[in-house]
């Protein structure tokens, strides 16, 4: 392998179902007592599918809505235990982080099957991919970034989305927030811009003729 070569297999898009017209919602920093029920329920109402990238020590504290998330059809995703930047951590605490919640998400839902990573802030390294390939989870980037986490109107959120959909796409939305950023925010309106996005989305993508699906596996 070449120095650069493992950046290939960092997945921003789904290519092989590009000639379905797929697409995937997904959905980082969970899950979150107030905000995940509420982006659940619009799934269940719409009844399509989505990938949550959980962050291990939330799901120990809320085994419920993994559960749900399971017994629901989505896909449960790690997004590491604390959310560190991997990028600024050696490679034991990579592993450390990466085992230790795929072990938190098991615990939470035995019936989990977790087949995907996804990098905080996106921090990919040569280290990060091999920490995840010996963990067998496939590293997932993606392709279309409205930035809802910084809160950018609706409007933003949605027309950022529908500009950049195309078959394959991966949408990266939120429905938490990390460890360090909960001490900033109050319990109301935490994520209400996204969940009314996804309330708006949702319809618009399939008007459009696209499926909306939870990530497959990659080989």
């Amino acid at each position: 392998m070449k120095h650069s070569d493992w950046l290939w297999d960092v997945h921003s898009e789904c290519d092989a179902c590009i000639g379905h017209r797929s697409i995937y919602l997904t959905f980082d920093d969970g899950p979150h007592p107030l905000c995940t029920p509420q982006i659940l329920n619009l799934l269940a109402e719409h009844r399509v599918p989505a990938t949550f990238f959980v962050i291990g020590t939330y799901a120990l504290g809320q085994p419920e809505l993994i559960q749900r998330m399971v017994a629901e059809g989505h896909e449960v995703g790690n997004h590491t235990m604390t959310h560190p930047d991997l990028s600024r951590c050696g490679f034991d605490e990579v592993q450390r982080e990466i085992f230790d919640a795929n072990a938190a998400i098991m615990m939470a839902c035995p019936q989990a099957s977790v087949r995907h990573l996804r990098a905080p802030y996106g921090s990919w390294t040569e280290e990060v991919f091999a920490a995840s390939a010996i963990a067998e989870l496939a590293a997932i980037k993606w392709s279309v970034d409205p930035r809802d986490w910084s809160c950018p109107g609706v409007d933003t959120i949605v027309d950022a989305v529908l500009e950049s959909a195309k078959p394959g796409a991966i949408v990266r939305l939120h429905d938490g927030f990390p460890p360090d950023e909960l001490v900033a925010v109050s319990g109301a309106g935490l994520r209400d811009q996204t969940v009314t996005a996804v309330s708006r989305l949702i319809p618009a993508l399939l008007e459009r003729g696209f499926q909306i699906r939870s990530l497959p596996h990659f080989d």
